[in-house]
């Protein structure tokens, strides 16, 4: 199964992966020295970057707490990224320690990194698998013994969606995983704009990358909240989704929107 160019089970540390880019723009240490480089080359074509990944990052916590605190006890997340603290399950367990959490991604540098987690957090579940095939993604056996698909479920896609190309169907795709979830469940979604910024040569790096990066308008970003319902305050930039603190310095230039959805009847 192949995800993004990478085939599942084969490690690639030639060619820069977003998660690991990511990664190193965080201040972590799982990446390499092909991602250091498109990481610096990132910073120096958008030198907001850094902070609007920690922004988007601040977004999730919040949503997360947001959606655990609204009762759901069960977390996909695809694209989970490398574990940076807080990660979901630790930021989740906060709120409600019986939340369970399955984590998927397609790096399996990420796969073998998260799969740490295991050992930590009984509830919690490691999947090697291919966002562009959605169906066979929550059949798979691994989602299945961590996520009961009977019960509300809280679907992350943070910064993952916009790796998708028009050809990958992204629509189709975030329409497939929520035809899944059950009624009272909810999706956490963020995507790359370049609504409020020239982002061509962030995009550049990106297209060296193992996954072209696909900006998106607000119009089109919205369209992948179709079937739910969305909470306050809406479809946002994400340092303006729910705010728990004063914004990041820069924050009209940071290029996220983000949002949660309520699946209803």
């Amino acid at each position: 199964m192949t995800q993004y160019g990478i085939r599942s089970g084969e490690i690639d540390t030639s060619r820069p992966h977003p998660a690991r880019i990511y990664d190193y723009l965080l201040g972590g240490k799982d990446h390499y020295e092909a991602d250091q480089r498109a990481g610096d080359e990132l910073a120096a074509a958008a030198p907001e970057a850094r902070i609007g990944l920690r922004a988007n990052r601040a977004f999730l916590q919040r949503a997360v707490r947001y959606v655990v605190g609204s009762g759901v006890r069960q977390i996909l997340d695809i694209g989970t990224g490398l574990p940076t603290s807080p990660n979901v399950h630790e930021t989740a367990e906060a709120v409600a320690p019986d939340v369970r959490i399955a984590y998927v991604d397609n790096d399996p540098i990420v796969n073998a990194h998260a799969g740490a987690l295991v050992s930590r957090s009984a509830p919690t579940g490691v999947v090697l698998a291919d966002l562009r095939d959605p169906a066979a993604l929550v059949a798979h056996l691994d989602v299945r013994r961590v996520i009961d698909f009977d019960e509300p479920v809280a679907l992350l896609l943070a910064a993952v969606v916009h790796f998708l190309t028009d050809a990958d169907e992204p629509g189709r795709v975030v329409a497939t995983l929520r035809d899944a979830l059950p009624e009272g469940s909810f999706l956490v979604l963020s995507h790359a704009t370049g609504d409020f910024a020239d982002r061509r040569d962030a995009q550049a790096v990106y297209n060296k990358a193992s996954a072209t990066l696909n900006l998106r308008g607000r119009a089109e970003v919205e369209r992948l909240f179709d079937g739910f319902e969305l909470v306050e305050p809406g479809l946002a930039q994400v340092p303006f989704w729910r705010p728990d603190g004063p914004p990041p310095e820069r924050s009209e230039e940071i290029g996220f929107y983000g949002g949660v959805g309520r699946k209803n009847a």
